[in-house]
């Protein structure tokens, strides 16, 4: 008689592997860095444009402040309906539109210029990007005392020189002498961009087309040119955004006088010498928009061009 055995059974096995975290903490622990500087966002930029937003549906002039009452869109209305708003809409227009486009054709042409190569070429490009970091104000103050002065500035002294007339610039042709300070200072970045761009092109294409005999103009037209549509349209789009709120060189040259007022210069106007504060609230939440509009095409603009990119790559 045999006797059988039976093996006890395996205990059942626990997994001592440690508890994995769930993609979602995961995801919070790569965010929480950023939450600071997000916060701090929001307290500085968001938070005070949501007050301007309530302030603007309310008649609030800061003389009277116990007169203050709720207007709804009535300060919106009198924005889009009163002449010298309207004006200084139609002038904010004018003004970037001229210098946005006067910079891209400089800005162009010095970027063609520094893509060759030429002896001294890194000093020139230093030179030429200097106007950009140039502060606004006293970028404004050149162009007033240095250039500008009937009496003592350069711009007459070499009209002296020459034995031509002398013109009183700022009075005369007031709101080109603001577009002309604005194009000083932003064709320097307009030539960094179309630079970059003139850069990223296809060598062995441009080398090709040499070999078949095409001309230096026909190579510009036919590949430069359709090359660069999309840094043209980031480099107008973002003059766009900083030359629609460009108070500096207004202020400075004109004081919104002779016909020069913008519309951040007419808000500033509204804001601290009529003491409009819902009329001001609405016309800068409307600048606001504005940008808004003109940075959601730029983002765009910039998403393509890294697509782009990527699959080039």
């Amino acid at each position: 008689m045999t006797a059988t055995t039976t093996a006890p059974a395996a205990a059942p096995q626990t997994s001592a592997a440690p508890h994995r975290p769930s993609a979602r903490l995961r995801a919070w622990a790569t965010r929480a860095p950023l939450l600071p500087a997000l916060i701090f966002m929001i307290v500085v930029t968001q938070l005070p444009f949501v007050a301007t937003l309530v302030i603007s549906f309310f008649d609030w002039n800061s003389l009277y402040p116990d007169a203050r009452h709720f207007a709804g869109l009535a300060n919106y209305q009198e924005v889009l309906t009163d002449p010298a708003l309207r004006k200084s809409v139609w002038t904010t227009v004018l003004l970037t539109v001229g210098v946005v486009l006067a910079s891209l054709v400089i800005g162009l042409l010095l970027a063609l210029l520094l893509d060759r190569r030429f002896r001294g070429r890194a000093v020139v490009r230093t030179l030429l990007i200097a106007p950009f970091l140039v502060v606004p104000v006293a970028a404004a103050l050149l162009w007033k005392h240095v250039l500008y002065n009937p009496e003592y500035g350069l711009l007459n002294g070499l009209l002296h020189y020459v034995g031509g007339p002398q013109p009183d610039w700022i009075s005369g042709t007031p709101l080109l002498a603001v577009q002309a300070a604005l194009v000083w200072q932003w064709t320097p970045f307009m030539m960094l961009i179309l630079l970059a761009g003139l850069q990223s092109r296809d060598q062995q294409q441009l080398e090709a087309a040499r070999v078949d005999g095409a001309s230096d103009w026909q190579v510009f037209v036919h590949i430069t040119l359709p090359h660069l549509r999309r840094y043209l349209e980031l480099g107008a789009l973002l003059g766009s955004i900083y030359i629609v709120q460009n108070f500096d060189a207004v202020f400075t040259l004109t004081s919104g006088g002779l016909g020069t007022a913008n519309l951040p210069y007419t808000v500033y106007q509204t804001f601290y010498q009529a003491h409009e504060n819902g009329l001001a609230s609405a016309a800068g939440v409307l600048v606001v928009i504005g940008s808004i509009v003109i940075a959601t095409f730029a983002l765009r603009v910039v998403s393509s061009l890294f697509r782009e990119e990527v699959s080039r790559a």
